[in-house]
């Protein structure tokens, strides 16, 4: 990326692991000033009791090119969050990227069990990760980020538009969680269009995540070897996948044509010519519709 980022200032909220870190890492690597926030530190672990923390993450932020600022909080706690945006503000001045990553509910979900069935409490709370922290970041972020022109807001979700608004999402809550993000992003694009920033919806296809590799028994170095238990597996993607995407996004100067709208990391890839760390394009939800849900046998071919 070129330092294209040098000198800007960014809040990827949620990223100690996962898509979050991978965002984190790929502006660092464009030269950009990374707050980093979550709520597993070296000193403390979330609900989730994973090793991965945001110091981690920062380290990750430095090495690549960028400076990397870890912040402990619970974006669930609007004084927690008011103090970060007023610690951004004092130090830095200025915000021009706001990523909105906060999720933390992989293991409050019950697949394929309708809402009657569903534990509430975990509903609700899988309501509450998603989108109350969405809201609550927002509504302390914009304030400064909108103080100079061509900001840049981007909401973190699982699915396009397109797909989600043809196909259930397993679970009532889950479905609800991001297909709500979705419209997020393009209510605030109405609201910063005014402000000549920008807001969207991005999601990655399926990420090599940590949790995900886990689940799968594999590391970043065999992941292949999933495709025995998975075969669709083979049209995965790295966390730096879509962080290239928001880095992209984030040194384009006319983003503004992205306003309001849904994208995917293999959609951005094509457009802006980057790739994932194996050099590789995976078009992730292409695949999903014409491959997967079409019964067909997995085969990337012509999709990465």
């Amino acid at each position: 990326m070129n330092q294209v980022l040098k000198g800007k200032v960014a809040l990827v909220a949620g990223a100690t692991r996962g898509a979050g870190r991978g965002i984190a890492t790929e502006l660092g690597a464009a030269g950009a000033i990374v707050y980093v926030t979550g709520r597993t530190t070296r000193a403390q672990r979330s609900e989730y009791n994973r090793p991965e923390t945001i110091e981690q993450t920062a380290v990750l932020v430095n090495q690549a090119g960028g400076y990397g600022i870890p912040v402990q909080v619970d974006h669930l706690d609007p004084a927690q969050v008011q103090a970060l945006v007023a610690r951004i503000e004092g130090e830095q001045g200025r915000l021009d990227i706001l990523v909105n990553d906060i999720w933390g509910a992989e293991f409050l979900a019950e697949w394929n069990v309708p809402v009657w069935k569903h534990s509430l409490e975990k509903g609700l709370r899988m309501l509450r990760l998603a989108i109350d922290t969405h809201i609550i970041t927002s509504h302390f972020a914009l304030p400064l980020l909108i103080k100079n022109p061509g900001g840049l807001v981007v909401e973190i979700t699982d699915g396009t538009a397109e797909y989600n608004d043809k196909n259930y999402r397993l679970s009532l809550f889950y479905d609800l969680a991001k297909t709500s993000v979705i419209r997020m992003a393009w209510a605030l694009a109405q609201e910063l269009q005014p402000h000549q920033c920008t807001a969207v919806a991005l999601t990655p296809g399926w990420l090599r995540s940590e949790i995900m590799l886990d689940h799968f028994g594999v590391s970043e170095a065999n992941w292949q070897d999933a495709t025995a238990k998975e075969p669709h597996f083979v049209i995965s993607e790295t966390p730096h996948y879509i962080g290239r995407a928001v880095a992209c996004l984030a040194g384009d100067p006319d983003v503004a044509r992205w306003s309001g709208q849904s994208l995917s990391s293999g959609q951005l890839a094509k457009v802006y010519g980057f790739m994932d760390l194996d050099g590789s394009q995976p078009d992730a939800w292409r695949y999903i519709c014409e491959v997967e849900a079409a019964g067909l046998p997995a085969d990337a071919t012509g999709y990465r």
